[in-house]
């Protein structure tokens, strides 16, 4: 996105006393990432990770591949570890697959995927093509994509999690038109791990999803972090609030970013990163203050009034 490259590049000329972690007289890299439990793999990752349904879904070129393979190479340099993708994302389940490789980072990475077919023998194909695109024999969490024969394809995932192939299974959606259908699922069937559309200026999902995901103890993704760039179009060209400085918020992404990992169910957002530029800058939410419950009021008045 152009306005936010410009942004970053405006960001990155102003001192960095703007962050909290900075102000404290440490680096904000310094700073311990927060984390969060995902049921059924005992595994504790990092509040933000890496979605890639647009820029991995099918790259153009040695430029291009070599920009994603230092944007997985500086996420697990930083410590990262979540990276969703589904076989829908164009050819970004096999791009993943290649650069992790590549750069030999497996074993620390949490691999998310998804499967949306409409039968089990399609179901279980596209599982399988998914292990064979990533390169392993373990996938850490697969979600049936927008509830897309969602039945047969979570048995499909619950005897592939009992064998120990697969760590967690869930549910997807980017559609408040599914939610009551969503929150049925959710009701109905042991989870391991949902996902949902969340954001700053789209916060249907917390008033009704992440509250039930809390209460049955399910880990939650939180994909469109960022509106599909309403936010980053509402603030192009403003500064950031004086209160940016108090929740340790250097740039906007931050901003939103932060609002979203300090609901109260703890979601892990992942929003696309293609650069290494914008893991650096993204991996800044997951540490230092996250906002309380007034300062999260604060930000939704700001947003509205823009």
């Amino acid at each position: 996105m152009i306005d936010r490259r410009t942004l970053l590049g405006a960001i990155a000329a102003l001192p960095l006393a703007t962050s909290a972690a900075a102000q404290a007289g440490a680096a904000p890299s310094a700073a311990a990432l927060h984390k969060v439990r995902i049921p059924g793999t005992k595994r504790d990752v990092p509040l933000v990770g890496v979605g890639t349904s647009r820029r991995y879904n099918d790259p153009q070129g040695a430029d291009q591949m070599a920009a994603l393979k230092a944007s997985i190479a500086r996420f697990a340099e930083l410590g990262g570890q979540v990276i969703d993708t589904a076989p829908s994302y164009g050819r970004a389940e096999a791009v993943t697959g290649q650069l992790v490789q590549e750069l030999g980072v497996r074993d620390r990475l949490f691999l998310a995927t998804k499967v949306g077919v409409d039968s089990r023998e399609e179901g279980v194909a596209q599982v399988e093509q998914s292990f064979r695109n990533l390169r392993t024999d373990h996938i850490d969490l697969i979600a049936v994509h927008n509830l897309r024969d969602v039945g047969n394809q979570l048995a499909i995932l619950r005897e592939l999690k009992a064998e120990g192939r697969v760590g967690a299974v869930g549910i997807t959606t980017s559609s408040d038109t599914q939610y009551a259908d969503f929150e049925a699922v959710m009701r109905r069937e042991p989870l391991d791990a949902i996902q949902v559309d969340y954001a700053l200026d789209n916060r249907g999902a917390g008033d009704r999803i992440l509250p039930l995901a809390q209460d049955r103890q399910v880990a939650v993704m939180i994909n469109l972090p960022f509106g599909r760039g309403r936010l980053f179009e509402a603030t192009q060209g403003k500064p950031l609030p004086d209160w940016a400085a108090e929740i340790g918020a250097a740039s906007w992404a931050q901003v939103f970013l932060k609002y979203i990992v300090s609901h109260p169910s703890r979601p892990i957002a992942i929003p696309g990163m293609a650069q290494a530029r914008y893991v650096d800058d993204n991996m800044g939410a997951a540490r230092g203050p996250l906002p309380d419950q007034a300062m999260r009021k604060r930000m939704e008045d700001y947003i509205a009034a823009i």
